[in-house]
């Protein structure tokens, strides 16, 4: 007996049924996005399609069960992979993602500390409105010294995510520019 031109052994009916369930789950992650976060995962047209017509039935109802099973069954057609990765980062999971967040706090951190970091942000983040950031860190530190609610402490994390995410959009479009 030749082992080497044996075939592998096809998936089992509970292996495949077990896929189409995952799939179908993944669908049902993708149903309950909000939609400018549905927007930002690269998905085909029907799948799409299929996506925005479930989200419009209503939560309890046979048609959008169908309709859930259609996406899952449209999903065998597409690598899931990118997608479970881009519900992750939108998810914060990804190693990628925390990182970012953790420096940011830090940065935002070292700003409260220290109005020298503002240097370091002009440095970093070219497009910074350093005005601004200067601004959000004294009404920041009023909040904390009054006891009063965060708001300034999250808008200077915010801009800060704002500012990353521009500069990562520019450095692709840099590194698209000279391929």
């Amino acid at each position: 007996m030749n082992l080497a031109h044996e075939q592998p052994a096809p998936p089992s009916k509970t292996q495949r049924k077990r896929a189409m369930h995952e799939l179908q789950a993944l669908g049902e992650e993708l149903v309950q996005l909000a939609a400018d976060r549905l927007g930002k995962i690269e998905l085909p047209e029907d799948l799409r399609a299929a996506l925005c017509a479930a989200r419009s039935m209503a939560r309890h109802d046979d048609a959008r069960r169908r309709q859930l099973q259609y996406v899952g069954r449209l999903m065998r057609d597409v690598d899931a992979e990118p997608i479970r990765r881009a519900l992750a980062a939108l998810r914060g999971e990804s190693a990628e993602e925390a990182r970012r967040l953790h420096w940011l706090e830090r940065l935002r951190a070292d700003l409260l500390a220290d109005e020298k970091t503002l240097h370091e942000i002009a440095n970093t983040y070219p497009a910074a409105d350093l005005q601004q950031l200067r601004s959000l860190r004294r009404a920041a530190l009023h909040e904390q010294a009054q006891g009063k609610a965060p708001r300034s402490y999250r808008a200077i994390f915010r801009l800060l995510r704002e500012l990353e995410r521009a500069d990562d959009v520019s450095n692709l479009g840099n590194e698209n520019g000279q391929q």
